[in-house]
């Protein structure tokens, strides 16, 4: 058996490979992204509207997509919109809540801690770990502008 190189399995799979719709992914993500955000956003307005701070308010959005997200993933709903929409189901809350219970559910018979405990935070460890150290970074910018602009 001839061993090819990687530039004739380059062209090999590109011309086997059929075309991918860029256009039609982009509309279905762009449109699909939106409509997340703008389901939050009527989250966020009628959690406002019922008088609750815009802290609270927040905070309460974000439980409710991230309930939304876990909820679609668990009936696998999620999964189907995001084989249409591509990147536009990866607005933050709902797809990382969505990561994040997709590997509980595929690793659930391996039990609780080495399975569903384990693999959760193969997600969301790497997410944590880089949301603090943005947030240090944040701070640090934050606090040296306000020693500049005092000088």
């Amino acid at each position: 058996m001839k061993k090819i190189t990687k530039e004739e399995y380059s062209k090999l799979t590109e011309k086997i490979s059929p075309p991918s719709p860029t256009l039609k992914n982009c509309v279905f993500a762009f449109l699909i992204g939106g409509l997340i955000c703008t389901v939050g956003q009527i989250f966020l307005d009628t959690y406002l509207s019922f008088g609750f701070s815009k802290e609270e308010a927040g905070m309460l959005n974000t439980i409710t997509m991230i309930f939304i997200g876990v909820t679609l993933t668990a009936f696998g709903i999620y999964e189907k919109i995001g084989s249409k929409a591509g990147a536009g189901t990866l607005v933050p809350i709902t797809g990382f809540a969505n990561s994040v219970a997709s590997s509980a559910i595929e690793f659930r018979t391996e039990g609780f801690i080495t399975g569903v405990g384990v693999k959760m935070f193969v997600i969301a460890g790497p997410v944590i770990v880089y949301s603090i150290a943005a947030g240090v970074v944040y701070g640090v910018v934050v606090f040296l502008m306000k020693i500049i602009t005092k000088a």
